[in-house]
This record gives structure tokens, sequence and C-alpha cells, in this order.
């Protein structure tokens, strides 16, 4: 299919914001990720703004287990994202609903109904982002001494996937006749039994659901490491990137292309959505304000936790904050690109853990007035590397409401963004409808 040609945008929905910070800033809520009104009431600007998706992440394990750190952030607080964005489905009608579950700490039969559960439920708008966890602490919520290890995660994704692609394709699209005078609630020819006996899963199937209004709930992915990019372009159909420049950006697009052919698939059929964290201002100077004082609000402790809880199996609990990162090598069981990434940074400008923490936490590029925010995602637009992005807001509610009233009016005047149309998610993001059996 071709790809877009104007902007689509995604939300990353935080009940305070996105930055580590966000929920102290003054004008945050910070009780926000438990106000089921305030998640309401941002669904709903982002509908009516013309967003094609909100997208809730999670982990299923505090995140951290260290109390200096943990005690002064929201890491240790977030609703389930299935249960938030089933209540969202009855207080909108048109915006993409997309959950993050892990395959690593999940069974594919429960996720297989449950997002086929939400396709139904929200008439065709659901979406999963499938990771593999990248916090070990979640393995001890379930049995498990270790982690998975990277290799295995990935194996184990690649099984779950194609298991819950089979249940959501348990019956055929005109199976369920439910015809009264005959007795037939479904056709026998158009029901089946995945009988899946792989390496990893014994699933017999079939799933107890119609298949899903969108065929199947729409597949996000953000694996960034070779093999992370290798699952995305076998599964993704919108993939999440976080490129440090435009150069980079334009890079990934030009791999992930040939990746994805070589999988089989048309790269027409693939989104690419990088990360996108704006702080909209009156002026370039307001926001570069804003965006200190949320810098200024991260506590010490905070900042060394930033930087290791990404970086993964190192100690920094020593290390001075201004002075500069030192070299570390070897592996790690957590995001293997996130690591590599942070250190090219800290290695390339000589940075501190505190420079580095506070540019990982926020990006200031994208802070600025309306113009400037407009005119650098229409930067990035021009390079043909991106389909859209995935916004995540500093703080909340104030950045959504300037970003959806300030910022988008300006990408439409210069014909660059529209707002998504369509009854499915599909449809929204101009993606094909998969193939049923028959």
């Amino acid at each position: 299919m071709p790809r877009p040609d104007h902007l689509q945008f995604g939300a990353l929905v935080h009940g305070s914001g996105g930055h580590i910070a966000g929920w102290r800033h003054p004008r945050a809520t910070p009780d926000g990720e438990l106000d089921l009104d305030a998640h309401v009431r941002l669904a709903r600007t982002l509908e009516d703004a013309g967003f094609a998706a909100l997208f809730v992440a999670d982990v299923v394990a505090i995140w951290g287990h260290q109390l200096d750190s943990l005690h002064r952030t929201t890491r240790a607080d977030y609703l389930e994202p299935i249960t938030l964005l089933a209540a969202l489905s009855q207080q909108t009608s048109r915006i993409g609903l997309v959950a993050t579950a892990t395959t690593s700490y999940n069974e594919p039969y429960n996720l297989a109904r449950k997002f086929a559960s939400l396709d139904h439920i929200s008439g065709g708008r659901a979406g999963w982002n499938v990771v593999t966890s990248v916090v070990p602490l979640e393995a001890a919520n379930f049995g498990r001494a270790e982690h998975f290890g990277h290799a295995e995660r990935y194996e184990r994704a690649a099984e779950f996937v194609d298991v819950v692609k089979g249940l959501w394709d348990s019956y055929a699209d005109d199976a369920l006749i439910r015809d009264k005078e005959a007795g037939l609630y479904f056709r026998r020819d158009g029901r089946r039994a995945i009988d899946h006996h792989g390496k990893h899963f014994d699933v017999a199937g079939p799933l107890n659901l119609a298949r899903p209004p969108q065929g199947h709930p729409v597949l996000f992915q953000a694996g960034a490491s070779q093999t992370g990019r290798a699952f995305a372009a076998r599964v993704g159909e919108v993939v999440f990137t976080a490129p440090l420049n435009t150069d980079e950006a334009v890079r990934y697009r030009r791999d992930l292309d040939a990746a994805v052919t070589g999988a089989g698939r048309d790269p027409g059929d693939v989104r690419v959505w990088p990360i996108l964290t704006p702080i909209v201002a009156d002026t370039d100077a307001e926001a570069g304000e804003i965006l200190a004082e949320l810098g200024s609000l991260i506590h010490d402790d905070v900042l060394r936790r930033l930087v290791q809880d990404n970086f993964g199996d190192e100690d920094f609990s020593d290390l001075d904050l201004d002075e500069p990162l030192p070299d570390f090598g070897g592996d790690t069981n957590r995001s293997q690109s996130r690591r590599a990434g942070l250190l090219a940074v800290a290695r390339a400008e000589r940075l501190t853990l505190r420079q580095l923490a506070l540019r990982f936490s926020a990006r200031a590029d994208t802070a600025g007035s309306a113009a400037t925010v407009a005119d650098r995602i229409a930067a990035v637009w021009r390079t043909g590397a991106v389909d859209g992005f995935n916004v995540s807001f500093p703080y909340l509610p104030e950045q959504a409401d300037r970003f959806t009233a300030e910022v988008l009016p300006i990408l439409a005047e210069r014909g660059l963004f529209r707002p998504a149309e369509g009854a499915t998610l599909r449809e929204r993001l101009g993606l094909p409808l998969p193939k049923g059996p028959r």
C-alpha cells in the first residue's frame, strides 16, 4: 500500500506526563494516573484534534527497586492498560486504543482474547504494542529466578505472535450466522482449531470469540537492536523509534524498509513513528525555561537511576553526577540498543552523568513556540524517514492542550496534517485488512 501523504500522530499517555519529574510541575496533575476523568478528557482532546491513536505503555512490575529514587517518581503507580482502554473505548468513538503487553510474562490465549475483546468493544480500534520486557524485575513476579535472555525473549515473541494471529483467525469473518430459525449459531466449516505445538507454547484453540473487527488488532513494535529490528520487520505494522538525529532516522527507515522487504512484506504496509517530546510555549525562550525548570525538579537520586535503569547491569551509586560517564563494556540483558545509544552519545560529547540524564529525560530540540515546534516536525517529515510521531507530553494536561490547539493547526495550514479518518484503527492508519480463513 502507499505510504500516507500527510502526518499521523499517536500519543504516549502518562497520567501526569512523560517527563520523569513531570508530575512535580506546577501545572501538572500529580494524581492523573488514577484519575479516569483526566484520562477521558485527554483522550477526547486527542480524538477531536485528529490523533490516530493513543498508546499506554506498561511493565508488569514496579520500575526499579531502589527506594532512594523510586519514592520520588510515579514509577510505582500505573493502571493496567487494557482495562483503562476498555473504559476509554466507551468515552470515545474514533481514536485508536493501543496497549503494551509482554510476550515474556503472558500466555498467547489470554492475550489473544483480551485484545480481540477490546477490538470488539471499541468497534475495531485496538492495537497491541508487542514487547519482550526490558525490566528484569518482572521475572520475580512470575515465578522465575532470572529474566529470559535477550535472544530467547525474541524467539519466544515470534512464536507468541504467530499463535495469537492464529487464534484471532479461529473463525471466518462470516462464520457466526446466528440463524434463529435453523438453530445455527455458527457454520461448522467456518471454525478451526490451531492445534499449535511449538518450542515455547502448546495451544489447541480455537479462541472463544468471533474474529476481531479489524481481522487482527494493529501490531506496534519498538525493537531497535538487530534482533529487535528483524522482529519489527517481520511483525510490526507501526514501529516506534527513538533516533538521536535526523540522519539516524533516515538510516533507520532505509534499513527497516530493506528488512521488511526481506521478510516478504511490503514496506508500504509499515508506519514509522519516532518519539516526540514537545514543549510548547509562547516563545522559544519561554520553552527553554520550562525545559530547565523540569530538569531542576529531578532529584539527584532520580538523575542517577534514570541513566542506570536504562543502561542496565551497572552500579552508578558511587559515580559523581558532574564527572564524565566512564567507559563500560560487556553485554546487558536489558535493551541493548538503548545501552549502545546512551554510550555513543556520552562518549562522543564527553557528557557528565547529569548532562546525559537531562538529555535523556527530555529532548530539547522539540521545545519552542508553536511555530518552532511545527518547523522541526516538518523538517523531519520532509526527509521521508517518518510517517508520523508518537508524542509524549512532558506534563499534562497543559502540553497536550497547547500542542493540539497551537501546533497542529500550523501543520494543517501547511498541508502537512489532516485529522485521521476511518472507522477502525487500520483505516485511520491506511493499513490493509489481514485476510482471514474461509
